[in-house]
């Protein structure tokens, strides 16, 4: 079965995994070749061009038969980190504006964070979800500005009372003033600081997952018709 999506993103199969290293990289090309359309032609050169330097190395140095395999060995390399760069920035182009973009970055965070998309949310899809790493806890808003410090700041006042010497860091994603663009909420979460060892993390995860799920009133006025239940009445005897 195919899934189909407009924009940058082609036909996909239900398990990208299950399909040959071939078939992974030509997909990927087509992702990259829809968001820019240079990116493919740049690859190329940058890895022909170390190439090149290689054998005219090899020529003025000597020997080329030696500086020859070193070139396509290290050309290969360089164009692979470079597509690697376009195919990431293709990846948050396809997602950016879409709710749940955040926890999509999140959730492919390597070095032991684990995630627990929208542990808060509203009516209005204001959403926030959580990662716990080496850091500590990181709380990841996606929505408005205006309503969002206040679902975070809920959130980090119910996880600090079982966590309360734990660092906890929240962030924005969005183009608003103070908030994160999600192309940089990767590089923003690796730059923190290193504050807990790997058991400490596993305890702490575990505490959180035994917190019950946040709740969220509904808002605006209550109907006029609508009554407070009342107390049962003790019994006489």
């Amino acid at each position: 079965m195919v899934k189909k999506s407009d924009g940058l993103m082609p036909e996909l199969p239900d398990d990208p995994a299950s399909m040959g290293r071939i078939k992974q990289i030509r997909l990927v090309g087509g992702i990259v070749r829809r968001a820019n359309p240079k990116a493919l032609p740049l690859v190329a050169l940058t890895g022909v061009g170390i190439l090149v330097i290689f054998v005219l190395l090899g020529i003025f140095i000597g020997p080329i038969w030696l500086f020859t395999p070193f070139g396509v060995l290290i050309g290969l390399m360089g164009a692979m980190l470079l597509f690697g760069r376009f195919a990431q920035s293709a990846q948050f182009k396809a997602i950016e504006g879409q709710t749940g973009a955040a926890a999509a970055i999140l959730q492919s965070l390597r070095g032991g964070f684990t995630t627990t998309p929208a542990i808060a949310a509203n009516r209005n899809m204001d959403v926030v979800h959580r990662t716990v790493g080496k850091p500590g806890v990181i709380l990841v808003g996606e929505g408005s500005p205006t309503r969002l410090p206040s679902l975070l700041a809920a959130e980090k006042k119910r996880i600090s009372r079982i966590a309360s010497q734990i660092p906890i860091y929240d962030f924005q994603v969005g183009d608003a003033e103070g908030q994160v663009p999600i192309k940089e909420l990767q590089k923003k979460i690796m730059k923190l600081p290193r504050n807990l060892k790997g058991q400490a993390v596993a305890e702490l995860n575990f505490r959180l997952n035994a917190l019950p799920q946040a709740l969220q009133m509904p808002k605006g006025p209550m109907p006029r018709n609508a009554r407070m239940p009342k107390p049962p009445r003790p019994r006489s005897r």
